[in-house]
């Protein structure tokens, strides 16, 4: 796993607690915040898995080979 991957699935999972909570007590300001978040950290782990997958991928850079 990259740094990308992560900090996104951390972004991930504290959006998802944040809209819960927002839900729970009635706050749609709260809701749509931890959706954003919730998105905005998928979005991210996402790219880390496109950046994970090309690094497995890529032909071998070093010289020589």
């Amino acid at each position: 796993m990259n740094k990308a991957q992560i900090e996104g699935r951390v972004e991930e999972a504290k959006g998802a607690i944040k809209e819960t909570v927002g839900k729970l007590t009635g706050n749609t300001a709260q809701r749509v915040a931890g959706n954003i978040q919730k998105n905005a950290g998928k979005a991210e782990a996402n790219v880390g898995d496109i950046a994970n997958e090309l690094d497995k991928n890529a032909p071998d850079r070093r010289i020589g080979h």
